[in-house]
């Protein structure tokens, strides 16, 4: 793994393990072990798809399935990227799971700092927005990521917009 990425994942980890520890003392049954192991591991091949070509996410979770055989850290590595099903808003038993804490953690780190999702998706658009197609998807991603944080404000009864999760960073709001 490229140190960047490893750095980026630390902060994934970080924040992930945050709202999973939240969580758990709001009265949610979280593993947060599993939370914080799924996080460290979500971007494991994102190095080989930068040098070969491949989907990261899904080749990640196969790799994970391969050498631990668990179906939960997997779970978090393949759905980071996006949620292919309509978000469970209204379910807080669903929101305050391990998949969303780390879509959420993870389109709330930029590179290994913690940003709020209006510069994070700012800086995705500038760097991949070179089609309308791409511009489309990460719009669709940001608001997915939009979505995700008011369900999991509401469920955890906090504001995260522009929470830190102590990452030593002030984040300023759009």
């Amino acid at each position: 793994m490229l140190p960047n990425i490893r750095r980026h994942s630390q902060v994934v980890a970080h924040i992930a393990t945050e709202l999973a520890r939240r969580a758990r003392l709001a009265g949610f049954d979280v593993d947060v072990p599993t939370v914080r192991a799924s996080a460290l591991l979500h971007d494991i091949a994102k190095t080989y798809s930068i040098r070969h070509g491949a989907g990261h996410a899904h080749l990640g979770a196969s790799w994970v399935v391969a050498e631990t055989r668990n179906y939960a850290v997997a779970q978090g590595v393949m759905l980071h990227v996006h949620w292919p099903w309509a978000v469970p808003v209204n379910d807080a038993r669903r929101m305050c799971s391990l998949p969303f804490f780390i879509i959420y953690a993870d389109k709330r780190t930029k590179h290994d700092q913690c940003v709020t999702l209006d510069e994070r998706f700012s800086d995705l658009l500038d760097r991949y927005g070179r089609t309308e197609a791409a511009r489309t998807g990460v719009r669709s991603s940001y608001e997915q990521g939009k979505t995700i944080e008011r369900a999991l404000e509401a469920h955890l009864g906090c504001s995260l917009h522009e929470d830190t999760f102590d990452c030593g960073r002030l984040v300023f709001g759009a």
